[in-house]
């Protein structure tokens, strides 16, 4: 399987953290489902000094990458923009 690092931040307006609240829900759905499926290997979110949500991070792994772009086109935080911005980079756990 190819794997993933998926590095995204919220938007930074002031009503970011709410935003985020709000979809939340709808992100760890698809979040279990992925895990069910065997896709989502870890992810969580970052933090600020304060502990507060201000983006996430995942290792996700998918047979094809057509399915990697299937998951971005139905992935709640990108379609509801609560990440202002994300990269994708190619990945490998180590086998340890």
């Amino acid at each position: 399987m190819n794997q993933y690092l998926i590095t995204a931040f919220d938007s930074t307006n002031e009503n970011a953290l709410d935003h985020r609240m709000n979809i939340r829900p709808y992100h760890l759905e698809g979040v279990k489902k992925m895990k069910e499926n065997g896709n989502f290997i870890i992810g969580g979110a970052i933090l600020n000094d304060d502990g507060k949500m201000i983006g996430s991070s995942m290792i996700l792994q998918f047979e094809k990458p057509q399915e990697l772009q299937n998951w971005m086109d139905s992935e709640p935080y990108i379609q509801q923009k609560v990440w202002e911005k994300f990269d994708v980079k190619p990945f490998r756990v180590a086998n340890v």
